[in-house]
């Protein structure tokens, strides 16, 4: 899929103004000119600077090139399965996670997903099991990112 640049000008505008809007409350540090608000909010700027840019050029363009144009993947089904399945997933994820757990959400997650990749389901479940397993302990184990355990909360390693 194609998208016109203004488009893309007008969400990295918006992104730029939500993150100065945001940075603007920020506290600052006494006796210090420099405060945590200076690098968020260069990027920021420079965000609405090339979102700019890009709605003028997008804007100006307009005639020739089209606000959205659809990508020959959009006529096959299993591609456009596949798109669903992945958007599905991570809202599954954000919505059960907690409740469910790391290792339960992403193993359903890994398997539907490998499944509309056309994996075999014993196989997807397997390598999804596998995988959620070593994402699981490099990052609770190694990088000791607190990753929610939901249902599997007594047996916490």
């Amino acid at each position: 899929m194609k998208l016109n640049d203004a488009v893309f000008g007008l969400l990295l505008l918006v992104l730029g103004i939500a993150v100065l809007a945001v940075v603007q409350g920020y506290p600052k540090i006494p006796g210090q000119q420099v405060g945590p608000s200076l690098f968020p909010g260069l990027i920021a700027v420079v965000l609405c600077v090339c979102g700019a840019i890009l709605l003028v050029r997008g804007w100006r363009d307009r005639a020739s090139v089209p606000w959205v144009q659809a990508g020959p993947w959009m006529r096959s089904p299993s591609h456009v399965l596949a798109f669903c399945t992945v958007i599905a997933g991570v809202v599954f994820y954000i919505l059960a996670s907690e409740k469910l757990g790391f290792l339960i959400t992403s193993t359903i997650v890994l398997a539907a997903l490998m499944w509309a990749l056309r994996v075999s389901p014993g196989r997807s479940v397997l390598i999804a099991l596998i995988a959620s397993l070593a994402i699981h302990f490099a990052f609770y184990k190694l990088l000791r990112v607190p990753l929610p355990w939901g249902v599997l909360t007594p047996y916490a390693w």
